[in-house]
Protein backbone atom coordinates (compact mmCIF):
# COMPACT_ATOMS: atom_id res chain seq x y z
CA UNK A 1 0.00 0.00 0.00
CA UNK A 2 0.96 3.70 -0.66
CA UNK A 3 2.44 5.44 2.42
CA UNK A 4 -0.33 8.15 3.32
CA UNK A 5 0.16 11.05 5.49
CA UNK A 6 -3.51 10.13 7.07
CA UNK A 7 -2.32 7.32 8.67
CA UNK A 8 -0.82 9.22 11.70
CA UNK A 9 -4.48 10.80 11.78
CA UNK A 10 -5.91 6.75 12.31
CA UNK A 11 -3.49 6.14 14.90
CA UNK A 12 -3.99 9.36 16.98
CA UNK A 13 -7.71 8.90 16.98
CA UNK A 14 -7.17 5.22 18.10
CA UNK A 15 -5.02 6.04 20.48
CA UNK A 16 -7.46 9.01 21.39
CA UNK A 17 -10.29 6.22 21.87
CA UNK A 18 -8.10 4.04 24.00
CA UNK A 19 -7.37 7.05 26.61
CA UNK A 20 -11.40 7.69 26.38
CA UNK A 21 -12.12 3.89 27.55
CA UNK A 22 -9.85 3.91 30.42
CA UNK A 23 -11.16 6.69 31.94
CA UNK A 24 -14.82 6.00 31.20
CA UNK A 25 -15.53 8.32 28.58
CA UNK A 26 -16.96 7.87 25.50
CA UNK A 27 -15.07 7.13 22.58
CA UNK A 28 -15.61 9.20 18.66
CA UNK A 29 -16.66 8.05 15.76
CA UNK A 30 -13.78 9.24 12.59
CA UNK A 31 -15.18 11.05 9.69
CA UNK A 32 -12.69 10.64 6.75
CA UNK A 33 -14.16 13.04 3.78
CA UNK A 34 -11.96 13.81 0.48
CA UNK A 35 -12.95 13.39 -3.16
CA UNK A 36 -13.77 10.12 -5.06
CA UNK A 37 -10.32 7.68 -5.37
CA UNK A 38 -7.96 9.24 -2.96
CA UNK A 39 -7.74 6.45 -0.97
CA UNK A 40 -9.56 6.35 1.71
CA UNK A 41 -11.56 3.14 2.07
CA UNK A 42 -7.86 1.09 1.08
CA UNK A 43 -6.11 3.15 4.01
CA UNK A 44 -8.83 2.23 6.76
CA UNK A 45 -9.08 -1.67 5.40
CA UNK A 46 -5.30 -1.50 5.89
CA UNK A 47 -5.66 -0.09 9.26
CA UNK A 48 -8.14 -2.27 10.48
CA UNK A 49 -6.11 -5.19 9.08
CA UNK A 50 -3.64 -4.38 11.07
CA UNK A 51 -5.13 -2.76 14.50
CA UNK A 52 -8.08 -4.83 14.89
CA UNK A 53 -9.08 -8.39 15.28
CA UNK A 54 -12.06 -7.64 12.88
CA UNK A 55 -13.01 -5.19 10.26
CA UNK A 56 -16.69 -4.92 9.80
CA UNK A 57 -17.07 -2.95 6.18
CA UNK A 58 -20.72 -2.03 4.80
CA UNK A 59 -20.11 -0.37 1.48
CA UNK A 60 -23.43 2.22 1.16
CA UNK A 61 -22.56 2.76 -2.79
CA UNK A 62 -21.74 -0.55 -3.95
CA UNK A 63 -24.35 -2.72 -1.71
CA UNK A 64 -27.63 -0.40 -1.35
CA UNK A 65 -28.92 -3.21 0.64
CA UNK A 66 -26.43 -2.36 3.12
CA UNK A 67 -28.72 0.51 4.33
CA UNK A 68 -31.40 -1.78 5.64
CA UNK A 69 -28.96 -2.49 8.75
CA UNK A 70 -30.27 1.17 9.71
CA UNK A 71 -34.18 0.96 8.96
CA UNK A 72 -36.39 0.81 11.95
CA UNK A 73 -35.00 1.66 15.55
CA UNK A 74 -31.66 3.42 15.72
CA UNK A 75 -30.53 2.42 18.99
CA UNK A 76 -27.13 0.22 19.57
CA UNK A 77 -29.09 -2.69 20.55
CA UNK A 78 -30.79 -2.60 17.30
CA UNK A 79 -28.53 -1.88 14.52
CA UNK A 80 -25.71 -4.29 16.30
CA UNK A 81 -28.19 -7.02 15.77
CA UNK A 82 -28.73 -6.14 12.46
CA UNK A 83 -25.21 -5.82 11.49
CA UNK A 84 -23.90 -8.64 12.77
CA UNK A 85 -27.15 -10.76 10.64
CA UNK A 86 -26.58 -8.70 7.20
CA UNK A 87 -22.35 -9.77 7.91
CA UNK A 88 -22.95 -13.35 8.98
CA UNK A 89 -20.68 -13.00 11.60
CA UNK A 90 -20.21 -12.30 15.40
CA UNK A 91 -18.40 -9.26 16.04
CA UNK A 92 -16.03 -9.31 19.53
CA UNK A 93 -16.00 -5.92 21.13
CA UNK A 94 -13.56 -4.19 21.47
CA UNK A 95 -11.77 -5.92 18.82
CA UNK A 96 -13.68 -4.97 15.93
CA UNK A 97 -13.54 -1.43 13.55
CA UNK A 98 -16.43 -1.17 11.50
CA UNK A 99 -16.48 0.89 8.41
CA UNK A 100 -19.38 2.67 7.04
CA UNK A 101 -18.55 3.16 3.92
CA UNK A 102 -19.94 6.15 0.96
CA UNK A 103 -21.92 7.50 4.14
CA UNK A 104 -23.49 10.08 1.93
CA UNK A 105 -25.50 6.81 0.50
CA UNK A 106 -27.08 6.06 4.07
CA UNK A 107 -27.95 9.06 5.82
CA UNK A 108 -29.41 6.93 8.52
CA UNK A 109 -26.28 5.75 9.41
CA UNK A 110 -24.66 9.34 9.83
CA UNK A 111 -27.68 10.10 12.44
CA UNK A 112 -27.71 6.65 14.46
CA UNK A 113 -23.66 7.13 15.29
CA UNK A 114 -23.90 8.84 18.53
CA UNK A 115 -26.11 5.83 20.05
CA UNK A 116 -23.39 3.54 18.22
CA UNK A 117 -20.67 5.56 19.79
CA UNK A 118 -22.43 5.70 23.26
CA UNK A 119 -22.45 1.89 23.52
CA UNK A 120 -18.94 1.79 23.32
CA UNK A 121 -18.69 -1.78 21.79
CA UNK A 122 -16.65 -1.10 18.50
CA UNK A 123 -14.60 1.53 17.25
CA UNK A 124 -16.71 3.28 14.19
CA UNK A 125 -14.89 4.77 10.85
CA UNK A 126 -16.94 6.78 8.32
CA UNK A 127 -15.69 7.54 4.66
CA UNK A 128 -17.73 10.01 2.24
CA UNK A 129 -16.77 11.30 -0.85
CA UNK A 130 -20.06 13.62 -1.78
CA UNK A 131 -20.84 14.68 2.04
CA UNK A 132 -20.65 17.93 1.38
CA UNK A 133 -23.10 18.05 -1.08
CA UNK A 134 -25.79 15.95 0.69
CA UNK A 135 -26.06 17.48 3.86
CA UNK A 136 -29.54 17.90 3.93
CA UNK A 137 -30.17 14.38 3.63
CA UNK A 138 -28.98 13.95 7.48
CA UNK A 139 -31.70 14.06 9.66
CA UNK A 140 -29.49 14.59 12.74
CA UNK A 141 -25.60 15.04 13.28
CA UNK A 142 -23.91 13.15 15.95
CA UNK A 143 -22.11 16.27 17.03
CA UNK A 144 -19.61 16.09 19.73
CA UNK A 145 -19.41 12.02 18.94
CA UNK A 146 -17.40 12.36 16.04
CA UNK A 147 -13.93 13.91 15.17
CA UNK A 148 -13.11 14.61 11.03
CA UNK A 149 -10.33 15.01 8.65
CA UNK A 150 -10.12 15.60 4.74
CA UNK A 151 -7.89 13.31 2.68
CA UNK A 152 -6.16 14.60 -0.29
CA UNK A 153 -4.56 13.20 -3.63
CA UNK A 154 -1.12 12.25 -2.58
CA UNK A 155 2.00 15.24 -1.66
CA UNK A 156 4.80 15.51 -3.18
CA UNK A 157 5.93 14.10 -0.33
CA UNK A 158 3.85 10.62 -0.44
CA UNK A 159 4.36 10.65 -4.46
CA UNK A 160 8.58 10.74 -3.72
CA UNK A 161 8.25 7.48 -1.24
CA UNK A 162 5.90 6.13 -3.59
CA UNK A 163 8.58 6.27 -6.09
CA UNK A 164 11.58 4.79 -4.01
CA UNK A 165 12.78 7.96 -2.76
CA UNK A 166 14.44 7.11 0.59
CA UNK A 167 12.95 9.22 4.14
CA UNK A 168 16.72 9.68 4.50
CA UNK A 169 16.65 12.21 1.50
CA UNK A 170 13.46 14.18 2.55
CA UNK A 171 15.10 14.52 5.72
CA UNK A 172 17.82 16.28 4.38
CA UNK A 173 16.06 18.35 2.47
CA UNK A 174 14.30 19.39 4.64
CA UNK A 175 17.24 20.52 6.96
CA UNK A 176 18.03 22.40 3.43
CA UNK A 177 14.50 23.95 3.71
CA UNK A 178 15.06 24.97 7.72
CA UNK A 179 18.71 26.08 7.29
CA UNK A 180 17.99 28.17 3.70
CA UNK A 181 21.13 26.51 2.35
CA UNK A 182 21.37 25.33 -1.36
CA UNK A 183 20.96 21.30 -2.22
CA UNK A 184 24.11 20.09 -4.52
CA UNK A 185 23.48 20.72 -8.04
CA UNK A 186 22.65 16.87 -8.79
CA UNK A 187 20.07 16.69 -6.07
CA UNK A 188 18.35 19.94 -6.96
CA UNK A 189 18.21 18.47 -10.74
CA UNK A 190 16.55 14.71 -9.51
CA UNK A 191 14.28 16.46 -7.74
CA UNK A 192 13.07 19.14 -10.14
CA UNK A 193 12.77 16.56 -12.84
CA UNK A 194 10.93 14.25 -10.26
CA UNK A 195 8.76 17.18 -9.36
CA UNK A 196 7.27 17.30 -13.04
CA UNK A 197 6.61 13.73 -13.42
CA UNK A 198 4.45 14.26 -10.15
CA UNK A 199 2.49 17.40 -11.88
CA UNK A 200 1.69 15.13 -14.49
CA UNK A 201 1.10 12.11 -12.99
CA UNK A 202 -0.86 14.11 -9.95
CA UNK A 203 -1.93 12.22 -6.72
CA UNK A 204 -4.54 9.99 -7.35
CA UNK A 205 -3.46 6.69 -5.63
CA UNK A 206 -4.15 4.60 -8.22
CA UNK A 207 -2.89 6.37 -11.13
CA UNK A 208 0.46 7.16 -8.89
CA UNK A 209 0.54 3.03 -8.01
CA UNK A 210 -0.08 2.36 -12.22
CA UNK A 211 2.68 5.16 -12.91
CA UNK A 212 5.42 3.33 -10.74
CA UNK A 213 4.48 -0.18 -11.38
CA UNK A 214 4.61 0.75 -15.86
CA UNK A 215 5.98 4.60 -16.27
CA UNK A 216 3.54 4.58 -18.73
CA UNK A 217 2.17 8.18 -19.29
CA UNK A 218 -0.09 7.03 -21.81
CA UNK A 219 -1.81 4.45 -19.46
CA UNK A 220 -1.65 7.65 -16.97
CA UNK A 221 -3.47 9.72 -18.88
CA UNK A 222 -6.32 7.26 -19.80
CA UNK A 223 -6.78 6.80 -16.05
CA UNK A 224 -6.73 10.49 -15.50
CA UNK A 225 -9.25 10.46 -18.10
CA UNK A 226 -11.52 8.03 -16.85
CA UNK A 227 -11.50 10.09 -12.80
CA UNK A 228 -12.65 12.93 -15.07
CA UNK A 229 -15.49 11.14 -16.93
CA UNK A 230 -16.81 9.79 -13.40
CA UNK A 231 -16.65 12.99 -11.74
CA UNK A 232 -18.80 14.31 -14.58
CA UNK A 233 -21.17 11.37 -13.91
CA UNK A 234 -21.45 12.22 -9.81
CA UNK A 235 -22.24 15.83 -10.96
CA UNK A 236 -25.19 14.63 -13.51
CA UNK A 237 -26.52 11.99 -10.12
CA UNK A 238 -26.23 14.15 -7.10
CA UNK A 239 -26.19 17.42 -8.33
CA UNK A 240 -29.74 18.94 -7.97
CA UNK A 241 -31.14 19.30 -11.59
CA UNK A 242 -31.93 22.71 -11.68
CA UNK A 243 -27.60 23.07 -10.80
CA UNK A 244 -26.49 20.86 -12.73
CA UNK A 245 -25.52 22.44 -15.86
CA UNK A 246 -24.18 25.17 -13.94
CA UNK A 247 -21.79 23.02 -11.70
CA UNK A 248 -20.77 20.86 -15.02
CA UNK A 249 -20.41 24.00 -16.84
CA UNK A 250 -17.76 25.12 -13.81
CA UNK A 251 -15.70 22.31 -13.57
CA UNK A 252 -15.50 21.94 -17.11
CA UNK A 253 -14.48 26.04 -17.42
CA UNK A 254 -11.76 25.67 -15.04
CA UNK A 255 -8.94 24.95 -16.83
CA UNK A 256 -9.41 27.62 -19.48
CA UNK A 257 -10.15 30.25 -16.56
CA UNK A 258 -6.48 29.20 -15.13
CA UNK A 259 -4.93 29.72 -18.28
CA UNK A 260 -6.34 33.51 -18.87
CA UNK A 261 -3.60 35.82 -17.03
CA UNK A 262 -5.47 36.98 -14.15
CA UNK A 263 -6.55 33.17 -13.08
CA UNK A 264 -9.63 34.71 -11.68
CA UNK A 265 -12.76 32.85 -12.59
CA UNK A 266 -14.66 35.04 -14.37
CA UNK A 267 -18.57 33.93 -14.22
CA UNK A 268 -19.06 35.86 -17.96
CA UNK A 269 -17.38 33.78 -19.77
CA UNK A 270 -20.05 31.12 -18.59
CA UNK A 271 -22.10 33.02 -20.62
CA UNK A 272 -24.16 36.43 -20.91
CA UNK A 273 -27.19 36.04 -17.90
CA UNK A 274 -24.40 34.79 -15.28
CA UNK A 275 -24.16 36.20 -11.95
CA UNK A 276 -22.48 35.27 -8.83
CA UNK A 277 -25.58 34.76 -6.64
CA UNK A 278 -27.27 32.19 -8.91
CA UNK A 279 -23.44 30.47 -9.53
CA UNK A 280 -22.55 30.27 -5.63
CA UNK A 281 -24.23 27.43 -4.55
CA UNK A 282 -22.81 25.44 -7.57
CA UNK A 283 -19.35 26.90 -6.28
CA UNK A 284 -19.59 25.43 -3.35
CA UNK A 285 -20.74 21.76 -4.83
CA UNK A 286 -17.66 21.34 -6.49
CA UNK A 287 -15.69 22.61 -2.84
CA UNK A 288 -17.66 20.14 -0.90
CA UNK A 289 -17.19 17.42 -3.20
CA UNK A 290 -13.41 17.44 -3.20
CA UNK A 291 -13.13 18.23 -6.88
CA UNK A 292 -12.15 21.83 -6.60
CA UNK A 293 -10.10 24.40 -4.19
CA UNK A 294 -11.57 27.56 -4.26
CA UNK A 295 -8.72 30.47 -3.71
CA UNK A 296 -9.87 33.57 -2.38
CA UNK A 297 -8.87 36.95 -2.50
CA UNK A 298 -8.62 39.51 0.82
CA UNK A 299 -8.92 43.58 1.03
CA UNK A 300 -5.89 43.08 2.91
CA UNK A 301 -2.72 40.70 3.84
CA UNK A 302 -3.22 40.81 7.41
CA UNK A 303 -4.75 38.44 10.26
CA UNK A 304 -7.17 36.90 10.58
CA UNK A 305 -7.04 36.53 6.34
CA UNK A 306 -10.83 34.45 6.45
CA UNK A 307 -12.10 38.14 8.09
CA UNK A 308 -10.97 40.21 4.80
CA UNK A 309 -12.00 37.59 2.15
CA UNK A 310 -13.80 38.16 -0.56
CA UNK A 311 -16.15 35.90 -1.72
CA UNK A 312 -17.21 37.27 -5.22
CA UNK A 313 -12.93 37.28 -6.60
CA UNK A 314 -11.57 34.30 -6.47
CA UNK A 315 -9.08 31.26 -8.31
CA UNK A 316 -10.82 27.70 -8.70
CA UNK A 317 -7.33 25.20 -8.92
CA UNK A 318 -8.73 21.54 -9.49
CA UNK A 319 -8.22 19.08 -6.36
CA UNK A 320 -5.91 17.45 -8.63
CA UNK A 321 -2.83 18.85 -10.81
CA UNK A 322 -2.43 15.84 -13.11
CA UNK A 323 -5.99 15.71 -13.90
CA UNK A 324 -5.80 19.46 -14.84
CA UNK A 325 -3.20 18.72 -17.21
CA UNK A 326 -5.06 15.70 -18.82
CA UNK A 327 -8.35 17.66 -19.01
CA UNK A 328 -7.12 21.19 -20.71
CA UNK A 329 -3.84 20.69 -22.34
CA UNK A 330 -3.75 17.76 -25.51
CA UNK A 331 0.35 16.77 -24.87
CA UNK A 332 1.44 19.08 -22.72
CA UNK A 333 2.79 16.43 -20.44
CA UNK A 334 5.99 15.58 -23.22
CA UNK A 335 6.85 19.54 -22.61
CA UNK A 336 6.48 19.49 -18.42
CA UNK A 337 8.40 16.24 -18.45
CA UNK A 338 11.05 18.23 -20.17
CA UNK A 339 10.94 20.82 -17.67
CA UNK A 340 9.32 22.91 -19.76
CA UNK A 341 6.47 24.90 -17.49
CA UNK A 342 7.48 28.65 -18.33
CA UNK A 343 5.74 28.32 -21.67
CA UNK A 344 2.33 29.53 -20.85
CA UNK A 345 2.01 26.84 -17.75
CA UNK A 346 1.92 29.68 -14.76
CA UNK A 347 -1.71 27.90 -14.26
CA UNK A 348 0.10 24.66 -13.53
CA UNK A 349 2.47 25.63 -11.51
CA UNK A 350 -0.23 27.59 -9.08
CA UNK A 351 -2.50 24.78 -9.52
CA UNK A 352 0.38 22.20 -7.70
CA UNK A 353 1.33 24.98 -5.31
CA UNK A 354 -2.29 25.19 -4.29
CA UNK A 355 -2.85 21.51 -4.10
CA UNK A 356 0.23 20.94 -1.44
CA UNK A 357 -0.51 23.92 0.27
CA UNK A 358 -4.25 22.72 0.64
CA UNK A 359 -3.00 19.17 1.80
CA UNK A 360 -0.61 21.23 4.28
CA UNK A 361 -3.35 22.33 6.30
CA UNK A 362 -3.63 26.21 4.71
CA UNK A 363 -6.66 28.39 3.98
CA UNK A 364 -6.58 29.70 0.13
CA UNK A 365 -6.18 33.15 -0.42
CA UNK A 366 -4.23 35.49 -2.63
CA UNK A 367 -4.16 39.42 -2.96
CA UNK A 368 -5.07 41.38 -5.93
CA UNK A 369 -5.86 45.50 -5.98
CA UNK A 370 -4.92 47.75 -9.20
CA UNK A 371 -2.38 49.44 -7.33
CA UNK A 372 -0.48 47.42 -5.86
CA UNK A 373 -0.72 44.25 -8.12
CA UNK A 374 -1.17 40.79 -7.38
CA UNK A 375 0.77 37.94 -5.28
CA UNK A 376 -0.60 34.25 -5.99
CA UNK A 377 -1.03 33.44 -2.39
CA UNK A 378 -0.87 34.59 1.02
CA UNK A 379 -1.12 32.19 3.85
CA UNK A 380 -1.86 32.31 7.54
CA UNK A 381 0.59 30.71 9.75
CA UNK A 382 0.18 31.32 13.44
CA UNK A 383 -0.33 35.06 14.16
CA UNK A 384 1.85 36.17 10.82
CA UNK A 385 0.83 36.33 7.22
CA UNK A 386 3.17 34.76 4.72
CA UNK A 387 3.21 36.30 1.25
CA UNK A 388 4.00 33.58 -1.77
CA UNK A 389 4.63 34.33 -5.71
CA UNK A 390 4.96 31.16 -7.98
CA UNK A 391 7.32 31.83 -10.87
CA UNK A 392 7.40 29.06 -13.78
CA UNK A 393 9.58 31.07 -15.98
CA UNK A 394 13.25 32.30 -15.49
CA UNK A 395 13.05 35.49 -14.20
CA UNK A 396 11.79 34.57 -10.83
CA UNK A 397 14.32 37.55 -8.91
CA UNK A 398 11.41 39.70 -10.59
CA UNK A 399 8.23 40.15 -8.22
CA UNK A 400 6.82 44.00 -8.44
CA UNK A 401 3.57 42.89 -6.55
CA UNK A 402 5.09 41.08 -4.11
CA UNK A 403 8.18 43.83 -3.36
CA UNK A 404 4.69 46.48 -3.22
CA UNK A 405 3.18 44.70 -0.84
CA UNK A 406 5.98 43.68 1.26
CA UNK A 407 6.60 47.73 1.74
CA UNK A 408 3.40 48.48 2.90
CA UNK A 409 4.57 48.65 6.67
CA UNK A 410 1.57 48.46 8.74
CA UNK A 411 0.94 45.01 7.23
CA UNK A 412 4.20 44.10 9.14
CA UNK A 413 5.13 41.26 6.86
CA UNK A 414 8.40 40.43 7.68
CA UNK A 415 9.02 37.60 5.51
CA UNK A 416 7.89 36.23 1.97
CA UNK A 417 8.09 33.09 -0.22
CA UNK A 418 9.33 32.49 -4.18
CA UNK A 419 8.40 29.23 -5.44
CA UNK A 420 10.93 28.76 -8.92
CA UNK A 421 12.73 26.30 -10.88
CA UNK A 422 15.88 27.71 -9.19
CA UNK A 423 17.69 26.29 -6.16
CA UNK A 424 17.35 27.76 -2.50
CA UNK A 425 18.69 30.88 -1.58
CA UNK A 426 17.98 34.19 0.28
CA UNK A 427 18.04 37.49 -0.43
CA UNK A 428 16.81 40.10 2.16
CA UNK A 429 13.52 39.04 3.84
CA UNK A 430 12.72 36.78 0.50
CA UNK A 431 13.49 33.41 0.31
CA UNK A 432 13.39 31.65 -3.10
CA UNK A 433 12.92 28.13 -2.91
CA UNK A 434 12.47 24.93 -5.46
CA UNK A 435 8.92 24.17 -6.46
CA UNK A 436 9.24 21.10 -5.04
CA UNK A 437 10.09 22.18 -1.73
CA UNK A 438 6.46 23.36 -1.11
CA UNK A 439 5.85 20.45 0.30
CA UNK A 440 7.88 21.31 3.46
CA UNK A 441 5.50 24.87 3.90
CA UNK A 442 3.30 23.94 6.77
CA UNK A 443 1.12 26.70 9.37
CA UNK A 444 2.47 26.82 12.73
CA UNK A 445 0.73 23.94 14.80
CA UNK A 446 -1.64 24.11 18.15
CA UNK A 447 0.05 23.50 21.53
CA UNK A 448 -1.20 19.72 22.11
CA UNK A 449 -2.58 21.51 25.74
CA UNK A 450 -2.92 24.86 26.44
CA UNK A 451 -3.00 25.31 30.58
CA UNK A 452 -4.19 28.15 31.68
CA UNK A 453 -5.28 29.09 35.58
CA UNK A 454 -6.50 32.16 36.87
CA UNK A 455 -5.46 32.47 40.87
CA UNK A 456 -8.76 33.50 42.99
CA UNK A 457 -7.03 34.09 46.07
CA UNK A 458 -7.76 38.11 46.02
CA UNK A 459 -11.28 37.07 45.91
CA UNK A 460 -11.66 35.06 49.00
Amino acid sequence: MLYRNAWEQLETWRTGNTAARKHGRHTKALMITGARQVGKTTLVREFGSRHYKRLAELNFLTDPVAATVFDGALDADSVTANLTAYLKTTLPPGETLVLLDEIQECPRARTAIKFLVEDGRFDYVETGSLLGVRTKEVPSYPVGFEESFRMYPLTFAEYCLANGVPESTLTMLREHFDTATPVSDAIHNTMQRLFMSYIVVGGMPEIVQRYVDTHDIAQVVDLQHNLLDLYRIDITKYADKTDMPKIRAIFDAVPAQLDDRNRRFVLADLGKTARQNRYASSFLWLADAGVTLPCYNVTAPTVPLQANRKYSLFKLFLADTGLLCASSMENVQFAILNGQIDINMGAIAENVVAQELAANGFALHYFHTKRLGEVDFVVQTGNAVLPIEVKSGRDWTQHTALDNVMAVHEWNLDRALVLCNGNLSQDGNVTYLPLYMTMFIKPQQQPASMPFEIDLSALR
